[in-house]
């Protein structure tokens, strides 16, 4: 019983990722926008973009890897990294919205 509580607390990781990823890099472009584009923000969004890429990516591996270990479980490790590859358009629009203002 303990393993199958084991393995649901690691599907549950990618979720608080992708959440955690958006919550923070959401706040990090409306403080941005709202501080009429100061540089100071980007001093402490920088380092959380590379960070949140390297992290992502390790969870996208592990996920494909899971993805093709676990034949039973396809489709909702299949939503998990269609979830986590949802944060790369949204940082994109983030991105075109702040350099066009």
């Amino acid at each position: 019983m303990t393993t199958i509580n084991k393995k649901l607390s690691e599907e549950t990781q990618s979720i608080e990722l992708v959440i955690g990823t958006f919550i923070i890099s959401t706040a990090l472009f409306a403080s941005y926008m709202l501080t009429n584009k100061n540089s100071n923000v980007l001093v402490v969004a920088f380092p959380f973009v590379v960070s949140a890429f390297l992290l992502n990516g390790i969870m996208l591996f592990h996920l494909t890897d899971r993805f093709i270990k676990l034949y039973n479980k396809r489709k909702d490790i299949a939503v998990k990294i269609l979830l986590l590859l949802s944060n790369i358009p949204i940082m994109y629009f983030y991105y075109v919205i702040a350099m066009k203002l």
